[in-house]
Parts: structure tokens; sequence; C-alpha cells
């Protein structure tokens, strides 16, 4: 048999050792980078829960700990940024209008290890199923107009309209287009010019066992009338369910809902946050306006559990 030699067996002693006080350092380091940067939070479940969207530093979004990290990240995760009476800003219309108030987090706790139970405070409308918002301890160099209310008769009946072709282009039957259904359709001002934008999530039953979705954001254009500066349609069939019943879409699951604005570069152009509500966990879109339109800017999710 052979065997290794005194010295080989000693430097390869202290190679393991190394790389064990690197990894050490590395995990220390990010840490307390994490700790340094600003944390923007999805406030849901009728303003109870906190969930991470991303960090927020020098205008650059990046993911949080994820309900899916080791238990030991999502611990440091929580006591930088869930001890309790923590008090976030609430921001509703992209002004802050409010303040959400950490009173508990457990990593340990299933399903919502990276998340906390909060007392939420709004000097606007409360929150309750559709009606969500963000809180943030980032700095706001210019705060929104903090516009957010429901469309006008006519403003409805335009935006509606536009909704309807849309289904149409994407080979759903007029007569089917007809029946709208909508989880949200909110009027906000992301510039402060004046002239509001609409964010909204439609859907149609295609048949008893599918669901036509939409979810968008128009916006005025130069002939003044209302056009879509950035829509996404899907069509879910019910074999395509975690859970095989298509029921569970009328409730909110797999739509992209509104969060709130918030302007993350301090450019005087609120971001889109929005909110998707899957079997296993959460997604989370960013949404900039462009000169071509509104682009998707930052992309996340975060695990809850298996279903």
């Amino acid at each position: 048999m052979n065997k290794l030699c005194p010295r080989i067996l000693f430097f390869l002693v202290l190679v393991l050792f190394a790389v064990s006080i690197s990894a050490q350092k590395r995990a220390t380091k990010t840490v307390t980078q994490k700790a340094a940067k600003s944390l923007i939070v999805a406030v849901l479940n009728d303003g109870k829960t906190a969930e991470p969207i991303a960090y927020l530093q020098n205008g650059k979004l990046t993911e949080p700990a994820n309900g899916s990290d080791d238990q030991a990240i999502i611990a440091a995760f929580n006591k930088a940024y869930y001890p309790i009476g923590k008090v976030y800003p609430l921001y509703f219309g992209g002004k802050a209008s409010g303040t959400v108030t950490v009173k508990s987090s457990d990593s340990k706790r299933e399903c919502s290890a990276n998340m906390a139970d909060v007392t939420t405070k709004t000097t606007r409308s409360t929150l309750k199923g559709n009606v969500m918002a963000i809180a943030t301890n980032a700095p706001l160099k210019t705060p929104g107009s903090g516009v957010r209310r429901l469309p006008t008769a006519a403003e409805r009946a335009e935006i509606e309209a536009l909704v309807r072709d849309k289904f149409v282009e994407n080979n759903i039957s007029a007569a089917v287009a007809k029946n709208l259904k909508y989880h949200n359709l909110t009027a906000l001002d992301v510039d402060g010019d004046g002239k509001v934008e609409f964010v909204g999530s439609f859907w149609v039953d295609t048949t008893a066992t599918s669901r036509g979705l939409l979810f968008f954001i128009a916006e005025i254009g130069d002939d003044g009338k209302y056009k879509f500066g950035h829509s996404e349609f899907s069509n879910v069939l019910q074999k395509d369910t975690m859970s095989e019943d298509i029921k569970d879409l009328d409730t909110g699951v797999y739509h992209e809902r509104l969060l709130d604005i918030f302007d993350t570069d301090g450019d005087g152009v609120g971001e889109v946050f929005t909110y998707v509500m899957s079997f296993e966990g959460s997604g989370f879109n960013v949404y900039k306006r462009q000169a071509t339109g509104w682009t998707a800017i930052f992309e996340g999710s975060n695990y809850h559990c298996g279903y």
C-alpha cells in the first residue's frame, strides 16, 4: 500500500487549512457587504409580510439572500435587515407614505425563512389584496409624484379596448376577449409630468381549463392616445399548472401584479416593481422606461418551499 510521506501530508493539511480560512473570510466579507447595501422589500399579505426583492447600491439592483440559501446566510441576512423594531419607509406612488416596522423573523421558519412579519402604517390606501407596495431604506434623490389611483371611466374604456385588441392579436376570439377580468388597473405618474401611466393585470377564460393572461404598462403616445409601452401575454393550460387546477390562477397565481414605483437610479423617472406569485415562491421584476418602451432591468425570485 502506498503511503503519503509526512512532508506531503503536512503540506496538504496546510492547503486545506488555508482554503478553509479563505472561505470563512469570503463569507464574512459577503455578509458585511450585504449589510452595507440598502434593501427593497415587497409589502404583501395585507401589509403583514415583508419579502426581499433586491439590494440597491449605486443605482444597481442585485439579488439578496434567497429562501433557498444556506441557513447561516439567511440568519446573517435577517440579523442585518430584520432586527425587531427596524423601520422601513413605505412607498406608494413612488413617494414615502407610511412605515413598515419589523415584528419578527426566523431563519429556521419553513417557507418564509428570509421574510419578516411586519406592522404597516400608511397615510394612503390600506394595503389589502391586490393593493400592495414596496418599502426600502434606500435614499431617494427626488420623491415621486405620489400619484396612484383607479382609472376614470373614460381611461378604463380606452385601456380595456387596447387589452381586448391585444388578446385578439394573440389568437383569442373577440367574443372571449369581451369578457375581461382583472386583478388591477392602476394609474401612476412615473415622472411627475401630469400624464398618468397605467399598469394592469388582466385575464380571460380561454376555455374551462385554460386562461389567457396579460400584463402591461401603458402610456400616452404622441397622438394623445394610450399605447402599450410593454406587454406580456401568456396562455396557461390546466395540465401545466403545478396544482393541475386552473382556478388557482384566478386567485393571482402566475399573474404579474403591481407593487409600486421607485426611482432606483435618481434620473427622475420611477421604475415599475411587480410581483408574481407561484406555487413554490415569488418572482419580482423591475421595469425601466427606455426610448423604445419599458424594459426589464431586474428579474429576481425567492424560493419559499416545495409544493
